[in-house]
Protein backbone atom coordinates (compact mmCIF):
# COMPACT_ATOMS: atom_id res chain seq x y z
CA UNK A 1 0.00 0.00 0.00
CA UNK A 2 3.05 2.48 0.71
CA UNK A 3 4.13 2.69 -2.87
CA UNK A 4 0.68 3.40 -3.93
CA UNK A 5 -0.44 6.66 -5.27
CA UNK A 6 -3.25 7.63 -2.64
CA UNK A 7 -6.57 9.26 -3.79
CA UNK A 8 -8.24 11.30 -1.49
CA UNK A 9 -11.75 10.98 -2.53
CA UNK A 10 -14.34 13.70 -1.33
CA UNK A 11 -18.39 12.74 -1.72
CA UNK A 12 -16.90 9.04 -1.41
CA UNK A 13 -20.26 7.78 0.41
CA UNK A 14 -22.05 9.63 -2.64
CA UNK A 15 -23.11 8.34 -6.44
CA UNK A 16 -20.06 10.17 -7.64
CA UNK A 17 -17.02 9.38 -5.15
CA UNK A 18 -18.64 5.86 -4.81
CA UNK A 19 -18.12 4.73 -7.98
CA UNK A 20 -14.39 6.18 -7.96
CA UNK A 21 -13.54 4.58 -4.77
CA UNK A 22 -14.99 0.92 -6.21
CA UNK A 23 -13.04 1.83 -9.24
CA UNK A 24 -10.06 1.58 -7.19
CA UNK A 25 -10.98 -1.43 -5.36
CA UNK A 26 -11.65 -3.33 -8.08
CA UNK A 27 -8.34 -2.43 -9.61
CA UNK A 28 -6.04 -4.14 -6.79
CA UNK A 29 -3.01 -4.61 -8.89
CA UNK A 30 -3.61 -0.80 -10.04
CA UNK A 31 -0.89 2.13 -9.04
CA UNK A 32 -4.01 3.73 -6.70
CA UNK A 33 -5.29 3.87 -3.05
CA UNK A 34 -8.66 5.42 -2.10
CA UNK A 35 -8.81 7.30 0.60
CA UNK A 36 -12.20 7.59 1.82
CA UNK A 37 -13.17 11.55 3.10
CA UNK A 38 -16.76 11.55 4.74
CA UNK A 39 -18.24 13.07 7.92
CA UNK A 40 -19.57 9.84 9.47
CA UNK A 41 -16.46 7.20 9.39
CA UNK A 42 -18.99 5.15 11.40
CA UNK A 43 -21.72 4.86 8.77
CA UNK A 44 -22.51 1.81 6.84
CA UNK A 45 -21.13 2.66 3.66
CA UNK A 46 -17.88 4.20 4.90
CA UNK A 47 -17.31 0.74 7.14
CA UNK A 48 -17.98 -1.19 3.98
CA UNK A 49 -15.10 0.45 2.38
CA UNK A 50 -13.02 0.38 5.15
CA UNK A 51 -13.36 -3.84 5.15
CA UNK A 52 -12.64 -3.53 1.38
CA UNK A 53 -9.29 -2.18 1.61
CA UNK A 54 -9.69 1.76 1.54
CA UNK A 55 -8.94 4.42 4.23
CA UNK A 56 -11.47 5.99 5.75
CA UNK A 57 -10.78 9.29 7.03
CA UNK A 58 -13.18 12.04 8.82
CA UNK A 59 -14.03 15.14 7.32
CA UNK A 60 -15.97 17.78 6.34
CA UNK A 61 -15.71 19.80 3.18
CA UNK A 62 -17.44 23.09 5.07
CA UNK A 63 -14.14 22.57 7.34
CA UNK A 64 -10.73 23.43 5.39
CA UNK A 65 -8.58 22.24 8.42
CA UNK A 66 -10.29 18.85 8.24
CA UNK A 67 -9.90 19.01 4.08
CA UNK A 68 -5.97 20.20 4.46
CA UNK A 69 -5.54 16.98 7.01
CA UNK A 70 -7.67 14.42 4.88
CA UNK A 71 -5.65 15.77 1.49
CA UNK A 72 -1.88 14.99 3.14
CA UNK A 73 -0.17 12.95 1.64
CA UNK A 74 -1.87 11.92 -1.06
CA UNK A 75 -1.28 12.30 -4.81
CA UNK A 76 -4.65 13.26 -6.01
CA UNK A 77 -8.23 14.31 -5.10
CA UNK A 78 -11.82 13.69 -6.04
CA UNK A 79 -13.73 17.11 -5.52
CA UNK A 80 -17.42 17.06 -5.76
CA UNK A 81 -20.27 19.20 -3.98
CA UNK A 82 -23.93 18.06 -3.60
CA UNK A 83 -26.01 21.36 -4.09
CA UNK A 84 -29.26 19.27 -3.66
CA UNK A 85 -28.69 19.03 -0.14
CA UNK A 86 -28.97 22.65 0.61
CA UNK A 87 -30.06 24.54 -2.56
CA UNK A 88 -27.19 27.38 -2.12
CA UNK A 89 -24.78 27.79 -4.98
CA UNK A 90 -22.84 29.86 -2.43
CA UNK A 91 -22.50 27.21 -0.04
CA UNK A 92 -20.87 24.83 -3.21
CA UNK A 93 -18.48 27.67 -3.98
CA UNK A 94 -17.58 27.64 -0.30
CA UNK A 95 -16.99 24.59 -0.37
CA UNK A 96 -14.82 24.43 -4.22
CA UNK A 97 -12.81 27.06 -2.50
CA UNK A 98 -12.06 25.51 0.47
CA UNK A 99 -10.97 21.89 -1.34
CA UNK A 100 -9.29 24.51 -3.51
CA UNK A 101 -7.28 25.90 -0.60
CA UNK A 102 -6.73 22.34 0.53
CA UNK A 103 -5.16 20.90 -3.13
CA UNK A 104 -2.89 23.75 -3.24
CA UNK A 105 -1.77 23.84 0.43
CA UNK A 106 -0.94 20.16 0.53
CA UNK A 107 0.94 20.23 -2.93
CA UNK A 108 -1.62 17.38 -4.52
CA UNK A 109 -0.40 16.56 -8.02
CA UNK A 110 -3.78 16.24 -9.62
CA UNK A 111 -7.30 16.91 -8.64
CA UNK A 112 -10.21 16.42 -10.87
CA UNK A 113 -13.13 19.08 -10.03
CA UNK A 114 -16.65 17.35 -11.52
CA UNK A 115 -18.00 20.62 -12.55
CA UNK A 116 -20.53 21.75 -14.42
CA UNK A 117 -21.44 24.98 -17.00
CA UNK A 118 -22.32 28.21 -15.86
CA UNK A 119 -24.86 28.60 -18.12
CA UNK A 120 -24.56 32.42 -17.49
CA UNK A 121 -22.12 32.42 -20.00
CA UNK A 122 -25.00 31.33 -22.96
CA UNK A 123 -27.95 33.33 -21.23
CA UNK A 124 -27.07 36.62 -19.29
CA UNK A 125 -29.05 37.62 -16.50
CA UNK A 126 -30.86 40.02 -18.15
CA UNK A 127 -32.03 37.18 -20.74
CA UNK A 128 -35.76 36.96 -19.98
CA UNK A 129 -35.99 33.38 -21.89
CA UNK A 130 -35.90 31.76 -18.64
CA UNK A 131 -36.32 33.14 -15.01
CA UNK A 132 -33.43 34.40 -13.12
CA UNK A 133 -33.64 32.32 -9.57
CA UNK A 134 -32.06 33.35 -6.50
CA UNK A 135 -31.32 36.55 -7.90
CA UNK A 136 -28.40 35.55 -9.61
CA UNK A 137 -28.38 32.35 -11.56
CA UNK A 138 -29.97 30.69 -13.86
CA UNK A 139 -29.24 27.21 -12.97
CA UNK A 140 -28.42 27.44 -9.90
CA UNK A 141 -26.91 23.75 -9.56
CA UNK A 142 -24.44 24.72 -12.43
CA UNK A 143 -23.62 28.18 -11.85
CA UNK A 144 -22.33 28.01 -8.61
CA UNK A 145 -20.00 24.91 -9.73
CA UNK A 146 -18.89 27.07 -13.19
CA UNK A 147 -17.85 29.95 -11.16
CA UNK A 148 -16.25 27.82 -9.09
CA UNK A 149 -13.61 26.47 -11.54
CA UNK A 150 -11.39 29.57 -11.23
CA UNK A 151 -10.74 28.81 -7.43
CA UNK A 152 -8.75 25.63 -8.74
CA UNK A 153 -7.13 27.28 -11.92
CA UNK A 154 -6.23 30.69 -9.76
CA UNK A 155 -4.34 28.79 -6.68
CA UNK A 156 -2.70 26.64 -9.66
CA UNK A 157 -3.81 23.34 -8.56
CA UNK A 158 -3.03 20.75 -11.42
CA UNK A 159 -7.00 19.85 -12.38
CA UNK A 160 -8.90 18.13 -14.94
CA UNK A 161 -12.39 19.82 -15.24
CA UNK A 162 -15.18 16.97 -15.54
CA UNK A 163 -18.48 17.96 -16.95
CA UNK A 164 -21.26 15.66 -16.07
CA UNK A 165 -24.13 14.24 -17.63
CA UNK A 166 -28.15 13.89 -16.16
CA UNK A 167 -28.07 11.21 -13.53
CA UNK A 168 -30.05 7.88 -15.16
CA UNK A 169 -30.05 7.02 -11.25
CA UNK A 170 -32.46 9.80 -11.17
CA UNK A 171 -35.46 7.55 -12.68
CA UNK A 172 -35.12 5.67 -9.00
CA UNK A 173 -33.80 8.73 -6.36
CA UNK A 174 -35.43 11.95 -7.56
CA UNK A 175 -38.80 10.63 -8.70
CA UNK A 176 -38.46 11.51 -12.51
CA UNK A 177 -38.96 8.25 -13.30
CA UNK A 178 -42.15 6.75 -15.08
CA UNK A 179 -45.44 8.33 -13.61
CA UNK A 180 -49.08 6.86 -14.25
CA UNK A 181 -50.94 10.04 -15.61
CA UNK A 182 -55.13 10.55 -15.28
CA UNK A 183 -55.22 7.60 -18.02
CA UNK A 184 -53.13 4.93 -16.24
CA UNK A 185 -50.48 5.17 -18.81
CA UNK A 186 -46.81 5.65 -17.72
CA UNK A 187 -45.10 9.04 -18.94
CA UNK A 188 -41.94 10.33 -18.23
CA UNK A 189 -42.22 14.15 -17.97
CA UNK A 190 -39.41 16.40 -19.45
CA UNK A 191 -39.61 20.22 -21.11
CA UNK A 192 -36.66 18.89 -23.75
CA UNK A 193 -39.09 18.74 -26.45
CA UNK A 194 -37.35 16.58 -29.24
CA UNK A 195 -33.61 17.61 -28.39
CA UNK A 196 -30.85 14.97 -26.79
CA UNK A 197 -30.70 14.73 -22.78
CA UNK A 198 -27.16 13.74 -22.26
CA UNK A 199 -27.46 11.17 -19.91
CA UNK A 200 -25.07 8.82 -17.71
CA UNK A 201 -25.51 5.72 -14.74
CA UNK A 202 -23.41 7.79 -11.73
CA UNK A 203 -21.20 4.62 -11.09
CA UNK A 204 -19.80 5.42 -14.66
CA UNK A 205 -19.09 8.69 -13.30
CA UNK A 206 -16.35 7.66 -10.77
CA UNK A 207 -14.99 4.73 -13.77
CA UNK A 208 -14.10 7.70 -16.08
CA UNK A 209 -12.34 9.76 -13.21
CA UNK A 210 -9.99 6.72 -12.50
CA UNK A 211 -9.41 6.50 -16.65
CA UNK A 212 -7.97 9.71 -15.90
CA UNK A 213 -6.15 9.57 -13.22
CA UNK A 214 -4.38 6.30 -14.81
CA UNK A 215 -3.75 8.97 -17.59
CA UNK A 216 -1.08 10.63 -15.10
CA UNK A 217 -0.99 14.37 -16.82
CA UNK A 218 -2.78 13.89 -20.02
CA UNK A 219 -5.66 15.55 -18.67
CA UNK A 220 -4.63 17.95 -16.59
CA UNK A 221 -5.58 21.62 -17.56
CA UNK A 222 -8.15 19.74 -20.02
CA UNK A 223 -12.09 20.65 -19.46
CA UNK A 224 -13.99 17.09 -20.53
CA UNK A 225 -17.40 16.06 -20.73
CA UNK A 226 -18.86 13.02 -20.53
CA UNK A 227 -21.92 10.84 -21.53
CA UNK A 228 -23.01 7.37 -21.59
CA UNK A 229 -25.79 8.20 -24.08
CA UNK A 230 -27.70 11.18 -26.02
CA UNK A 231 -31.39 10.21 -26.44
CA UNK A 232 -34.61 11.96 -27.00
CA UNK A 233 -37.48 12.11 -24.80
CA UNK A 234 -38.96 9.59 -27.13
CA UNK A 235 -36.42 7.14 -27.31
CA UNK A 236 -36.05 6.89 -23.39
CA UNK A 237 -39.30 6.33 -23.51
CA UNK A 238 -38.98 3.88 -26.30
CA UNK A 239 -36.04 1.58 -24.42
CA UNK A 240 -38.43 2.24 -20.84
CA UNK A 241 -41.25 0.36 -22.57
CA UNK A 242 -39.14 -2.22 -24.65
CA UNK A 243 -36.99 -3.42 -21.22
CA UNK A 244 -40.21 -2.94 -18.87
CA UNK A 245 -42.85 -4.62 -20.79
CA UNK A 246 -45.50 -1.90 -20.17
CA UNK A 247 -45.86 1.00 -22.42
CA UNK A 248 -43.97 4.33 -21.20
CA UNK A 249 -44.78 7.81 -22.87
CA UNK A 250 -43.05 10.78 -23.59
CA UNK A 251 -45.02 13.85 -21.82
CA UNK A 252 -43.04 16.35 -23.72
CA UNK A 253 -44.09 19.81 -21.02
CA UNK A 254 -43.18 24.06 -21.63
CA UNK A 255 -40.27 24.84 -19.35
CA UNK A 256 -42.56 26.91 -16.83
CA UNK A 257 -44.61 24.30 -16.69
CA UNK A 258 -42.09 22.14 -15.52
CA UNK A 259 -40.87 25.24 -13.49
CA UNK A 260 -44.58 25.14 -11.84
CA UNK A 261 -44.35 21.47 -10.51
CA UNK A 262 -44.09 22.18 -7.19
CA UNK A 263 -41.24 19.84 -5.89
CA UNK A 264 -37.91 21.97 -4.05
CA UNK A 265 -36.03 22.55 -7.27
CA UNK A 266 -38.46 21.91 -9.81
CA UNK A 267 -37.27 25.90 -11.09
CA UNK A 268 -33.76 25.15 -10.80
CA UNK A 269 -34.45 22.01 -13.08
CA UNK A 270 -37.08 23.51 -15.40
CA UNK A 271 -34.43 26.07 -16.29
CA UNK A 272 -31.42 23.26 -16.89
CA UNK A 273 -33.80 21.25 -19.04
CA UNK A 274 -34.39 24.34 -21.03
CA UNK A 275 -30.76 25.31 -21.06
CA UNK A 276 -30.09 21.28 -22.55
CA UNK A 277 -32.86 21.95 -24.97
CA UNK A 278 -32.02 25.51 -26.33
CA UNK A 279 -28.05 24.53 -26.44
CA UNK A 280 -28.48 20.86 -27.67
CA UNK A 281 -25.71 21.43 -30.81
CA UNK A 282 -23.28 22.78 -27.80
CA UNK A 283 -24.61 20.17 -25.20
CA UNK A 284 -24.19 17.21 -26.68
CA UNK A 285 -21.56 18.30 -28.91
CA UNK A 286 -19.82 18.43 -25.82
CA UNK A 287 -20.42 15.29 -24.35
CA UNK A 288 -19.80 12.51 -26.94
CA UNK A 289 -20.21 8.56 -25.56
CA UNK A 290 -17.72 7.32 -28.08
CA UNK A 291 -14.90 9.57 -26.47
CA UNK A 292 -15.94 8.57 -23.03
CA UNK A 293 -15.68 4.94 -23.78
CA UNK A 294 -12.17 5.30 -24.35
CA UNK A 295 -11.23 5.99 -20.82
CA UNK A 296 -14.12 3.58 -19.53
CA UNK A 297 -14.64 0.75 -21.82
CA UNK A 298 -17.39 -0.32 -19.84
CA UNK A 299 -19.62 2.57 -20.61
CA UNK A 300 -23.27 1.70 -20.29
CA UNK A 301 -26.18 2.76 -22.57
CA UNK A 302 -29.19 3.60 -21.04
CA UNK A 303 -30.85 0.34 -22.38
CA UNK A 304 -27.80 -1.60 -20.28
CA UNK A 305 -28.18 0.63 -17.31
CA UNK A 306 -32.35 0.13 -17.26
CA UNK A 307 -32.42 -3.60 -17.91
CA UNK A 308 -29.83 -3.55 -15.10
CA UNK A 309 -31.66 -1.67 -12.36
CA UNK A 310 -35.22 -1.85 -13.80
CA UNK A 311 -36.63 -3.90 -10.40
CA UNK A 312 -35.31 -0.67 -8.34
CA UNK A 313 -37.95 2.11 -10.87
CA UNK A 314 -40.47 3.08 -8.28
CA UNK A 315 -43.93 2.71 -10.61
CA UNK A 316 -46.76 1.22 -9.07
CA UNK A 317 -46.74 4.07 -5.81
CA UNK A 318 -45.71 6.89 -8.27
CA UNK A 319 -48.35 9.64 -7.87
CA UNK A 320 -50.43 10.88 -10.50
CA UNK A 321 -48.79 13.01 -13.05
Amino acid sequence: MSDRKVIAVVGATGAQGGGLVRAILNDPNGDFAARVLTRNVNGAKAKEFARLGAEVVAADVDNLKTVKKAFEGAYGAFCVTFFWEHFSPEKEMAEAKAMAEAAKATGLRHVIWSTLEDTRKWVLLSDNRMPTLQGKYKVPHFDGKGESDHFFTDAGVPTTFLLTSFYWDNFIHFGMGPKKGPDGKLAITFPMGDKKLPGIAAEDIGKYAYGIFKKGNEFVGQTIAISGENLTGAQLAAVFTEVLGKEVRYNSVPPDVYRRSGFPGADDLGNMFQFKRDFEEYFCGARSPKFARILNPSLQDFKTWLTQNKNAIPLEDAASA
